[in-house]
């Protein structure tokens, strides 16, 4: 049931979207978004970010603001990402809720309801757990890890269920609007400020036009950033491979000294020392590994690279 049917009164609304090669959908998604909102019975706007996008999608984006007041354009001076590009548009959202989704038509803006709907005033985010994901292999398995990352921060039953169709208060943005990492993920930045989450069921469709813009290289990357960037985990497993290896040194060193007290005789042979040491020093160098992400990190951070910066605008919208 819609919000028109239910008659219930919603806060005025903020729609962000993160662009990258959609000029071909952007035109169909901003139809079907401006009769949804319009249907809620509230004043709303929607930001769109074009990510550093290679195609016209700049151009689609100033003729669609062009003719519809309520409608913001922001391009960024080269891709950053998404969630930095939707830090981007979060941070420029005049209302009360802003509600995320992507820009392929995956998320149905005819669902925008179902998010509002369960905004009580017991809960801060909404996400939309969909029904049956239509992504692919390597997509999922970014998605799994992602999930995992944030099970500490928000529960395990809520991170199992994040999403891109997100709804949440704005003034949850004062919980991280000092943040300037050039490493960002909105679900995280979200827990600083609340931990009273939720989720409904809703429709997930297949993308209006391409295909995915996540190759497997930028999958890998983004859960690498996940896992250092927002996690203490991967240095608790550096630290128990540690104590591991440091406890089966300690154990054959027993069985070496036992043999010669009990035999008289010691462990024949290179191979066998040879294997030992190969087992420290990979230990050694995977801890290494893991300590020098985390440097890199503390080091861009230091350098005060910026998540984002904007190129131009549209002119300044007027919410409807």
């Amino acid at each position: 049931m819609s919000a028109a049917e239910t008659n219930a009164p919603h806060p005025p609304l903020s729609v962000v979207v993160p662009v990258y090669r959609s000029a071909e959908s952007l035109p169909v998604l901003i139809d079907r978004l401006e009769p949804a909102l319009r249907a809620l019975g509230c004043a709303f706007e929607v930001i769109l970010v074009n990510d550093g996008s290679p195609d016209q999608s700049w151009s689609v984006i100033r003729d669609l603001a062009a003719s519809r007041p309520w409608l913001r354009g922001i391009e960024l001076k080269r891709n950053y990402g998404q969630h930095n590009a939707l830090l981007c548009g979060i941070r420029e959202a005049r209302h009360e809720v802003v509600v995320t989704m992507d820009d392929d038509l995956q998320n149905p803006p005819e669902e925008i309801h179902k998010l509002l709907e369960r905004l009580d005033p017991e809960t801060d985010v909404v996400y939309g757990a969909p029904r049956r994901e239509q992504h692919g292999l390597f997509r999922d398995l970014a998605s799994r890890i992602t999930k995992f990352v944030l099970e500490n921060a928000m529960g395990a039953e809520t991170a199992s269920r994040i999403s891109a169709f997100r709804a949440f208060r704005t003034e949850l943005r004062d919980a991280f609007g000092p943040n300037h990492s050039p490493f960002v993920n909105i679900d995280v930045l979200l827990t600083w400020g609340s931990t009273r989450f939720a989720s409904v069921v809703v429709q997930h469709d297949e993308r209006a036009a391409g295909t995915s813009n996540y190759t497997l290289r930028m999958l890998l990357v983004h859960a690498l950033n996940m896992l250092t960037g927002f996690s203490a985990v991967p240095l608790r497993i550096a630290s128990l491979t540690g104590f591991g290896f440091t406890l089966f040194g300690v154990l054959v060193l027993i069985y070496v000294v036992g043999r010669y007290l009990i035999q008289g005789t010691t462990v024949a042979g290179f191979p066998f020392l040879a294997s030992v040491i190969a087992i420290f020093a990979g230990a050694q160098l995977f801890s290494l590994g893991i300590l020098g992400e985390y440097l890199a990190r503390m080091h861009f951070r230091t350098m005060g690279r910026p998540p984002f910066s904007v190129r131009s605008t549209t002119e300044e919208g007027d919410p409807t």
